[in-house]
């Protein structure tokens, strides 16, 4: 039988404390390096070819994986935390006028375990040139216990150096890299387009689809997210939440188009 002396006990009493707070020799994390890719996001857009039309036109070719036909709304649900998210995203027949564009309101609402946490009223136009669908910014309320108590992350193009970021192009190629906001210290969103084709998300296959990998250099260098959407439905997944409904919760005929709207 092994006997220990007093100094022994102690030394084995310092060995064990020192292995709980410093990692094993090769067995710590794998460090995070997303920010040493040496490859840019673009930043900066072509636009002055670009005429700006806010929905979908049966006569010229759309992109498919943003819809933006008025009343088309999709639900995504999943768990965070052991918290229940509900994100509602709707198409509204609704437009704001932004940096000169008239751009159409898409409406986000989230639910955390039922109750109202955050509305976000979004701005986007499609620049027909390109098929790309630009973001020109948001109103962003946040909620607590039905009281708006907060507006972080709100942005509009043009006003303090903000400018339209591509949210979704019209020809998306696999490893491309570019900022959805560009909001300066405010929100600068960006998005590099990860996988094409034929995608799985939550035990399902979907074709024709486009996965995004998300992040910001206002966050954790290792902190992104993920987002994937599919052509003809829209988004199906963003990180925890996948989606439940997809359809109309309202239909137009027509709508009256602005001067500067192609249609």
């Amino acid at each position: 039988m092994l006997k220990f002396t007093q100094t022994s006990r102690l030394f084995l009493v310092m060995l064990l404390i020192l292995a709980s707070v410093v990692p094993i020799f090769g067995q710590d994390e794998e460090p995070c390096d997303r920010e040493e890719d040496p490859r840019t996001f673009t930043s900066e857009f072509n636009t002055d070819a670009c005429r700006w039309r806010t929905r979908f036109s049966p006569l010229r070719r759309n992109n498919p994986y943003w819809l933006m036909e008025p009343g088309c709304q999709t639900v995504l649900e999943g768990e965070d935390d052991d918290e229940f998210i509900r994100l509602e995203i709707t198409v509204l027949q609704e437009f704001k006028r932004v940096a000169g564009v008239r751009t159409r309101v898409v409406e986000e609402k989230e639910f955390i375990d039922g109750e109202l946490y955050e509305i976000s009223r979004n701005y986007f136009a499609i620049c027909s040139a390109t098929n790309d669908i630009y973001y020109f910014g948001e109103d962003v309320d946040f909620f607590e216990d039905g009281e708006i108590i907060g507006h972080d992350g709100s942005w509009l193009a043009g006003v303090d150096g903000a400018v339209a970021g591509v949210y979704m192009p019209g020809t998306p190629m696999h490893g491309a890299r570019f900022y959805q906001e560009v909001a300066p210290d405010i929100a600068e969103d960006r998005a590099e387009i990860t996988e094409l084709g034929s995608i799985e998300v939550n035990g399902e296959w979907y074709e024709n689809a486009v996965r995004f990998t998300e992040s910001s250099p206002l966050d954790d260098p290792c902190s992104f997210s993920t987002k994937t959407y599919v052509a003809g439905i829209g988004m199906v997944q963003d990180d925890h939440l996948y989606l439940v409904e997809a359809g109309y919760v309202f239909r137009i005929a027509n709508e009256a188009p602005l001067k500067n709207d192609e249609d």
